[in-house]
């Protein structure tokens, strides 16, 4: 059947690709995070660790496991179809959907090959966990972040710097410096993320854990040694900061 008229056709192309669910080139965000067309989904089931957190190798050294774990994630789908299910709002942040997404025609989720590359973890939930196997043959195998020592995902999100160490490579003997090590004083950023992030308790009243500083704000100057990086507003808003007070209004369209 062929549509002859041009706007009865333009408004199908624009039905069909509008659809969630539709396969398409994907954006990564980060290493559960990916954008097709004008909707963002954060892969079902798993966390990985932000852009901004550190990670030690297997020899103790500072690595960059939040970059890696995003790149491994761009490697796996290089500019392949994705299609992902849409499952819902993301309960941690409502402007973006939960999705169950694979490379058109692979019947594999990429939540469940990066839990097998060792670049996430599984997530508990009534309707998840179902990785449990996979995640414990990546620590069996040191696989990805399994390999040296690292925290949860969440707990350096929230900067719990009290939570479990994970990995492989984690002498107990070293707790302190580990430690010290997964939360520096001096946290790297990111290539092309200069946002910076600051846990704040007056952050709280606006039901926040902290506060992200632009650099059109004030207040960036003097912010040397900042908490968190952000490569994107939403990532900041997604992480659960507000932007300063003291910032420039954003330019109109934006």
């Amino acid at each position: 059947m062929r549509f002859r008229n041009p706007v009865v056709t333009t408004l199908l192309l624009t039905c069909l690709f509008a659809f969630p669910g539709h396969a398409a080139t994907a954006v990564v965000k980060d290493g559960s995070t990916i954008q097709l067309g004008s909707v963002t989904y954060r892969l079902d089931g798993i966390d990985a660790p932000a852009v901004d957190q550190p990670c030690l190798d297997e020899h103790a050294d500072p690595w960059s496991c939040g970059v890696e774990a995003r790149d491994q994630l761009a490697r796996l789908i290089a500019g392949k179809q994705i299609h992902c299910d849409d499952i819902g709002a993301d309960p941690t942040f409502k402007r973006r959907r939960l999705g169950v997404c694979k490379i058109e025609g692979d019947p594999t989720s990429l939540s469940e090959v990066l839990i097998r590359q060792g670049y996430a973890l599984n997530v508990e939930t009534s309707a998840t966990g179902r990785f449990k196997p996979d995640e414990a043959a990546a620590k069996d195998d040191r696989q990805g972040l399994w390999k040296g020592c690292f925290v949860a995902p969440h707990d350096f999100r929230v900067g719990r710097k009290d939570g479990p160490l994970l990995g492989n490579a984690c002498p107990p003997d070293r707790d302190q410096q580990i430690r010290d090590a997964l939360f520096p004083g001096d946290l790297a950023m990111p290539a092309s993320c200069n946002i910076k992030g600051k846990y704040a308790v007056r952050a709280r009243v606006t039901g926040n854990i902290g506060i992200y500083h632009l650099q059109a704000c004030r207040s960036y100057p003097g912010l040397t040694n900042p908490d968190r990086w952000f490569c994107s507003e939403e990532d900041a808003q997604a992480a659960g900061f507000r932007r300063a007070y003291n910032c420039r209004p954003p330019a109109k369209g934006k």
